[in-house]
C-alpha cells in the first residue's frame, strides 16, 4: 500500500492560548517573527488548529530551520514530524510498519483532536504498536517509562503527525507584543540575561553601554557589542547606544568621597538613561540587579538610584535570583563564555575599596552638590555613538 507522506516540522505555542481576544495579535506578531527567522530559507507555512506546520523545505537545512526557531519567543515546543495527509487508520498502520525503532523497547502515544476517527487514542495506539512491532525484531512494548516515544498527532482537518520527540523553545510571549525597553549593558554575566528575560515577556530592547575609554579597551566595547549579536538571536536586532563615560568618572573621582564612587556613578548613568528611553520611545529602564549581590544592589542602594527616575518604571528581572540560576541562564542562551572575557567595563574604574552599602539619601545628595551633573550628562550624551548590530 502507498501512502502519501512528506516532511514536517511543528510548531506549537502556549501561552498564547491565554489570550482571549487578544489572541489574534499575538499570533500575527508570532507568525511575523518566524517568517523573519526563516527568510534565507524556501519553505511553505500552514496553521492547523493552534499549530504552524512547516513543509516543502529542502531537507537538508532541517537542522538549520529548527535551531534558529527555537529562540523565537513565544514558540513553546518544535518537532521533526512525518506528515500523513488526510489520514486513515490503515494509511497510519502502513506508515508505521516500516518505521524502525532502535531502542529496546517503545511505546505509541495518539492525540486525537479528530473525533471523527473510527477509533479512539487508547485503541488507535494498540493497533499502531502491533503494526510497528511487525518490523522490528526483539522490540517489546513498556508503557510507563518506554524508551523511545512515537507520537501520533490525529488532527482536526484529517491529517496525522507522527513524530518522536518535541524540542523545548524559549515559551513566553513574541517580542513585539510589548512596549520596548532600555537595558543596561554592562558586559558582564547578568544584563544579557536580564535583556532575555524580558524580550520572553515579548519587549523588544535597545541597550546602552557606559565605556571609559582609555580606562577601558577597545576589546571591551567589542564585548558588548558581541554580546548583543546573541542576544539578538532572542530579542530581535538591538541598538546600542554607546556613552563615553569617562569625563563623569574622572569628575567623581576628583571631587567626591570615594566610597559613595559607584552610587554617584549609578545615578548619572540612570538619568542618561532615562533621557535615551524618552528620545527612542522606550517605555523601561531594564538592569541586571539581583538582590543583594554587589554593595549597589543592596535595598538602600536600589532605593537612591531609582530616586532620579521619574517617568517610567525600572525594571529588574533578575532580582530574587542568585547567582547559579543567573550563570545557568546565560549557558542557556550562549552569551556566559563572551561574558567571562576579561576585559573590564566601566563599573571598575576608580573602584572604591570600601564602596557605602546603605547610603542615605542626604549624604549622596551632599556628594552629588560637588559636581555640575546638567554639565556632566549633556557631555556624555554628545559623545554617544548608536551602533546598529545587524549592519555590523
Amino acid at each position: 500500500m502507498c501512502v502519501t507522506t512528506k516532511k514536517a516540522i511543528i510548531l506549537r505555542y502556549s501561552e498564547i492560548y491565554l489570550k482571549g481576544k487578544n489572541r489574534g495579535f499575538f499570533e500575527k506578531v508570532l507568525l511575523n517573527n518566524i517568517k523573519q527567522k526563516l527568510q534565507s530559507f524556501k519553505y511553505e507555512l500552514t496553521r492547523i488548529s493552534g499549530r504552524y506546520i512547516i513543509t516543502d523545505f529542502d531537507e537538508i537545512f532541517e537542522e538549520n530551520i529548527i535551531n534558529s526557531l527555537v529562540k523565537v519567543c513565544g514558540l513553546y515546543s518544535i518537532s521533526s514530524a512525518l506528515q500523513v495527509p488526510n489520514a486513515s487508520l490503515e494509511d497510519l498502520i502502513s506508515v508505521c510498519k516500516k518505521i524502525k525503532i532502535e531502542t529496546e523497547n517503545f511505546r505509541v502515544t495518539v492525540n486525537r483532536a479528530n473525533k471523527n476517527f473510527r477509533v479512539n487514542s487508547t485503541e488507535c495506539s494498540k493497533i499502531l504498536g502491533e503494526a510497528v512491532l511487525e518490523n522490528n525484531e526483539g522490540l517489546k512494548v513498556n508503557l510507563t517509562s518506554p524508551q523511545t516515544v512515537l507520537n501520533v498527532d490525529l488532527r482536526e482537518n484529517g491529517d496525522a503527525f507522527i513524530f518522536y520527540n518535541s524540542i523545548k523553545a524559549v515559551n513566553g510571549m513574541p517580542v513585539g507584543t510589548s512596549s520596548k525597553g532600555l537595558l543596561l549593558l554592562s558586559g558582564g554575566i547578568d544584563s544579557p540575561v536580564a535583556g532575555f528575560m524580558m524580550a520572553k515577556r515579548g519587549m523588544p530592547i535597545e541597550a546602552i553601554h557606559f565605556y571609559s575609554f582609555p580606562y577601558t579597551s577597545e576589546l571591551a566595547k567589542q564585548k558588548v557589542i558581541d554580546l548583543a549579536k546573541i542576544m539578538s538571536e532572542y530579542t530581535g536586532n538591538i541598538k546600542i547606544h554607546m556613552v563615553k563615560f569617562t569625563h563623569v568618572q574622572e569628575s567623581i573621582h576628583e571631587n567626591c568621597n570615594p566610597e559613595y564612587m559607584i552610587t554617584l556613578m549609578r545615578r548619572i548613568m540612570m538619568r542618561i538613561a532615562e533621557k535615551i528611553a524618552k528620545q527612542t520611545s522606550c517605555k523601561a529602564i531594564i538592569t541586571g540587579e539581583s538582590l543583594a549581590q554587589v554593595a549597589s544592589q543592596t535595598i538602600e542602594s536600589i532605593t537612591v538610584t531609582n530616586d532620579v527616575i521619574k517617568t517610567m518604571p525600572v525594571l529588574r528581572p533578575l532580582i530574587g535570583m542568585d547567582k547559579d540560576d543567573i550563570t545557568e541562564i546565560s549557558k542557556k542562551i550562549g552569551t556566559f563564555e563572551t561574558s567571562i572575557l576579561p576585559y573590564e567595563d566601566c563599573c571598575t574604574v576608580f573602584l572604591p575599596e570600601h564602596p557605602i552599602i546603605k547610603p542615605k539619601m542626604d549624604k549622596v545628595l551632599k556628594e552629588e552638590s560637588k559636581l555640575n551633573i546638567d554639565e556632566l550628562i549633556v557631555e556624555a550624551l554628545n559623545n554617544t555613538e548608536i551602533i546598529d548590530v545587524n549592519n555590523l
